[in-house]
């Protein structure tokens, strides 16, 4: 299940972290600020993305904003969130 926000959609796990705390408030504000700019432009290059690594069935990227990382990938011209938190936490779950 994905929550929508203009054209970012942010999955239900991302929702409940933010709603506990999990991830700090100004993080999340210049995350989803970036994702708002990658919508409107469609230019990955504005900020800290790269493609992630690995044989998957769809093509992975990361956006890096201090030690927090968001995990998404595109469809139809919509973002999905489909995981942010730390850095540690986040590459834990693609290795």
């Amino acid at each position: 299940m994905y929550y929508n926000v203009n054209m970012v959609r942010y999955e239900l796990t991302i929702r409940k972290a933010i709603k506990k705390g999990d991830i700090p408030k100004n993080i999340i504000k210049n995350i989803h600020n970036a994702f708002i700019s990658l919508d409107t432009t469609k230019d990955l290059n504005l900020f800290d993305i790269k493609k992630m690594k690995g044989n998957y069935k769809r093509d992975y990227y990361r956006l890096r904003k201090g030690k927090y990382r968001a995990i998404f990938y595109l469809e139809e011209g919509d973002i999905f969130v489909i995981h942010m938190g730390k850095r540690e936490e986040v590459y834990d779950l693609w290795e």
